[in-house]
């Protein structure tokens, strides 16, 4: 376990995976009620179905030399959304460690190929990952999440991630309660085309008051769901670039309101999204987790990899 020491913080290039939720809903045609990936593991075939999904991207960590940030698929796995679903407090509880189990199984087997697996617990926004409803006070944020990272906190999870984060309050509640839980923490935020978070907050500013406010607690920051074309006019050379180790870019240049719009998975190009990748490692000094998001899957990744190493 790599609580005390993320390997990633030392460098080298980590994949990560793909967007799990529209991989599974559009090229595998399975249902996910309210995106939610976890109500897969209900069923061994389910559990089947996401072990199918995740076995390409360990095996790119293989071709590549890379290590591996294994990313559970339970961004949907948190009380409120567990209460849409109809699923039980002990339901939800049961479903996280499934998932992580999962994640241990695939380190398990890949660890003799892949020199570092870590395992990710993955946290999703209580809203919407586009337009939250509900805004909460970090207060709020950290009580909320404190049920699925203490769930965590007791499993063979190495981290959490918070993925999606649209709104810097609910990114400081995430980031105590895994302070509290003795579980390190990514916070990664979403913006939308024009690079500023959907609360219209500058990226910039939500890094830097989040570490402002926590004694920079999270061990590093991500860019997720969103185009790099919708973020690279924002990067400068100040200071929080360095704090930026993950990117998880959407394959479409969509905007997320038209995306949501949409009736079929946009996949954009591979190519010119990993030659996009390339391009930012100067400006992402730190950069060196690298997978996708919506619209994504192991093509994506493939060439982002390529690119990566050359």
């Amino acid at each position: 376990m790599h609580r005390d020491h993320l390997p990633q913080l030392d460098g080298g290039t980590y994949l990560t995976d793909g967007g799990v939720e529209t991989s599974l809903i559009f090229q595998d045609g399975l249902e996910l009620p309210l995106f939610a990936a976890a109500d897969l593991l209900h069923t061994e075939d389910g559990t089947e179905a996401l072990r199918r999904y995740f076995e390409p991207y360990a095996e790119l960590a293989a071709e590549h030399g890379a290590g591996l940030v294994l990313e559970s698929p339970t961004w949907r796995a948190s009380p409120r959304w567990a209460s849409e679903l109809g699923w039980s407090a002990e339901e939800l509880d049961a479903l996280n460690r499934k998932a992580i189990e999962l994640m241990a199984e695939l380190r398990d087997r890949y660890a003799s190929r892949v020199s570092s697996i870590v395992i990710s617990g993955c946290i999703g926004p209580q809203g919407d990952g586009y337009s939250p409803a509900e805004l909460l006070s970090a207060e709020e944020a950290q009580e909320y999440h404190s049920t699925q990272i203490g769930t965590f906190a007791d499993t063979a999870a190495d981290m959490v991630a918070a993925a999606t984060m649209t709104y810097v309050e609910e990114a400081l509640g995430v980031t105590r309660a895994a302070k509290e839980a003795g579980m390190p923490v990514a916070i990664s935020f979403t913006v939308e085309t024009d690079g500023r978070l959907p609360s219209g907050q500058a990226l910039r500013d939500a890094i830097e008051q989040v570490d402002e406010e926590t004694g920079s607690a999270p061990a590093y920051y991500g860019i997720n769901c969103a185009h790099p074309t919708h973020f690279d006019a924002v990067l400068d050379d100040g200071e929080w670039t360095r704090r930026v180790c993950a990117l998880r870019a959407n394959a479409s240049t969509k905007s997320h309101a038209e995306l949501d719009e949409a009736e079929e998975l946009d996949a954009g190009d591979p190519e010119d999204l990993a030659s996009r990748y390339a391009s930012l490692r100067k400006r992402l000094p730190a950069l060196n987790v690298v997978g996708g998001c919506c619209g994504t899957d192991a093509r994506h990744v493939a060439a982002i990899a390529t690119a990566w190493d050359r």
